[in-house]
């Protein structure tokens, strides 16, 4: 019995596909950046700039701080408390006697991880109800809708605060913590932006039609619905990880964050630096704040961005200047439009009849007829 032997790909090929696949997403990734214009551009730049810069802080903080972010003792002895700026503290010390610099450094990277964790909690559990219920409706629909209403109605803060206290005596008070007590503050958001494209779309013909051809939920849902109603999430993801960090570092500051120990956290910093600047000790409190100001706003300004690039209610397209071509001639461009004035006459004399003859062209004929049947009377 012969065996018919199944062709495969050459590797040259499959190495093609496979740089054709990475060129298709750098082209997407590259697209809001050459789409965009103007204001929309530098905020766009600017954004992503400070974006990667303190991305690349938050990896090489092993590299770039000198000392722990608990560390209070080197090998010369333990560091003085309210050191000034200079010397190896570059940026001073705090009340406990850490490195400034150090605290900073590391609490870029706490920054990072508990943001990191947020949005993709946020977005796995948000997504997935928000497809669900807005394509399986009936009371699936209903009980969520009520549940995220609820949730949607009590303040950020203070939601982020009780899911802390009820988390922090079964997992501590790390870095899992606030994330998950983000997680519950941003998991409504995506789920009425999901639901309400995914009531809308579910009644499109492409979907009617894989319906028709007896196409799974699980499939009609994976492979048509799932594009089509995400296409906003990136932009709210940029944002909502602004206001995370913001959401962070009010936990550390009223003390429902990251341990001190655990992790270095701006919020837990700031906190203790309260009470410095009335003594005059500015540095243990000026530097966190920087941070946070520097990632949130790069944050802001990168999905302001994305939003006006990607947009299209907003998004505003440029205008290229029509220019005639230089070869075309001269007799073929438009002139000046000139002005034609027709001389008026008086009713009297030869040129008035002249006049009203050419603009009654039957009014001669029946002159000269009536004059030759008066005549004819006469005689």
């Amino acid at each position: 019995m012969a065996v018919e032997a199944v062709p495969t790909a050459p590797s040259s090929q499959t190495r093609g596909n496979g740089g054709s696949r990475l060129r298709r997403i750098l082209r997407g990734i590259a697209r809001p950046y050459t789409n965009s214009h103007g204001v929309g551009r530098f905020m766009l730049v600017t954004g992503t700039v400070l974006t990667a810069l303190m991305l690349l802080v938050a990896l090489l903080a092993p590299v770039l701080a000198p000392f722990g972010h608990a560390q209070v003792a080197d090998d010369a002895g333990r560091f003085a408390n309210h050191l000034a700026p200079g010397g190896q503290h570059i940026f001073g010390t705090s009340t406990q006697g850490y490195d400034v610099f150090s605290r900073v450094v590391f609490g870029a990277r706490t920054a990072v991880t508990v943001v990191l964790l947020a949005l993709t909690f946020s977005l796995a559990i948000g997504v997935l109800l928000g497809l669900l219920a807005g394509f399986v409706g009936r009371w699936l629909d209903r009980a969520l809708v009520m549940i995220m209403d609820a949730l949607f109605t009590l303040p950020a803060l203070l939601l982020a605060i009780v899911v802390a206290f009820l988390l922090s005596e079964r997992l501590g008070g790390g870095a899992t913590t606030a994330a998950l007590a983000i997680t519950a503050v941003y998991i409504p958001q995506y789920f009425r932006v999901v639901r309400a494209a995914t009531v809308s779309a579910k009644e499109q013909t492409y979907v009617e039609a894989a319906r028709a051809m007896g196409a799974r939920r699980t499939t009609v849902m994976s492979r048509y619905l799932l594009n089509n109603v995400i296409q906003s999430v990136p932009v709210i993801a940029t944002l909502n990880a602004a206001d995370a960090i913001l959401t962070l570092a009010g936990l550390g500051f009223l003390g429902y964050g990251i341990q001190p120990t655990e992790a270095a956290e701006w919020g837990y910093d700031l906190q203790r630096a309260v009470a410095d600047a009335g003594a005059g000790i500015w540095w243990t409190g000026l530097y966190p704040g920087i941070a946070i100001v520097l990632l949130v706003m790069g944050m802001t300004l990168m999905g302001e961005g994305l939003n006006e690039a990607l947009n299209p209610a907003i998004r505003v397209r440029r205008l290229l200047q029509v220019r005639m071509p230089g070869d075309v001639n001269a007799s073929m461009k438009p002139g000046p439009a000139r002005l034609i004035r027709r001389p008026r006459t008086t009713g009297g004399g030869s040129g008035g009849g002249s006049d009203q003859a050419r603009r009654r062209p039957g009014a001669s004929g029946s002159t000269s007829g009536t004059t030759s049947d008066a005549e004819g009377r006469d005689e």
